[in-house]
């Protein structure tokens, strides 16, 4: 029992994060068909989209280019124009930065991530002093939970506050080239703390070093699981839409 709760909060990162990559890819695509069935532009789909979440890229983007800077890696090109890549993805923004080892590369890769979750995380506990609710909902407390969600609309520029939570939270997950050095990462820290096993000190690691990983993992499915929350408060009635668009027009997008 000692040993699963060192280890909870990646339980718990895992269930947050999982959820919020699906519905972030959900909402995005539903987002875009509305936007298309509604135009039948693809240009005019990809620049409404990329206005709706430009804050969001712009720190994504920024948060790699100075990232880069600080550990010395050179950053070449910026832009926040969205284009069509050859594979169909939408990409919105881009920074071209020189490549180095991949613990600076994993860095400048994960940047958008760690800012962005620091963003959400701090106006969830100051604008919108979210912290107390989070209290509520472990304790079991549902009805003060929810009474606390009636609260919320009647924050200081909540409209404002909720949106930018929204736009960030569903850009600032790394994508596929922002993830190219993880896995050299990922197996040189697999075989140091295997080495650091065979070697007798794992008792002492999980002393010392578990509680303060595990509480920044818990830390951060909080925030995966604010975001989570954030996104399905706008799939139901984009999906809506989308079908009753769908319906009416008689077209659809696959």
């Amino acid at each position: 029992m000692k040993v699963f709760s060192s280890f909870d909060g990646l339980l718990w990162f895992v269930l947050t994060l999982l959820p919020l990559v699906f519905l972030q890819r959900l909402l995005h695509r539903e987002i875009q068909a509305v936007f298309l069935i509604l135009s039948r532009s693809e240009r005019f789909t990809v620049t409404l989209f990329s206005i709706i979440f430009l804050p969001g890229v712009l720190l994504h983007e920024l948060s790699h280019y100075c990232v880069a800077v600080l550990l010395g890696v050179k950053a070449a090109r910026f832009s926040l124009i969205p284009q069509v890549l050859d594979d169909g993805r939408l990409q919105l923004g881009y920074v071209e930065t020189a490549k180095t080892d991949f613990a600076r590369d994993s860095l400048v890769g994960a940047a958008p991530l760690i800012i962005g979750g620091g963003f959400v995380a701090l106006v969830a506990i100051f604008p919108m002093h979210l912290q107390p609710m989070w209290d509520v909902l472990r304790n079991g407390q549902l009805g003060l939970f929810w009474f606390g969600i009636t609260g919320l609309f009647t924050i200081k520029d909540f409209p404002l506050w909720f949106y930018l939570t929204f736009a960030v939270s569903s850009t600032m997950l790394p994508s596929q080239s922002d993830r190219h050095a993880w896995l050299p990462l990922g197996v040189t820290i697999a075989i140091l703390i295997a080495l650091a096993i065979l070697a007798g000190i794992g008792p002492w690691m999980l002393t010392y070093l578990a509680p303060p990983l595990n509480a920044f993992l818990s830390s951060a499915a909080i925030i995966f699981g604010l975001s989570a929350a954030v996104h399905t408060v706008f799939i139901v009635p984009i999906f809506l839409i989308h079908k009753a668009l769908a319906k009416i027009t008689g077209v659809d997008i696959q």
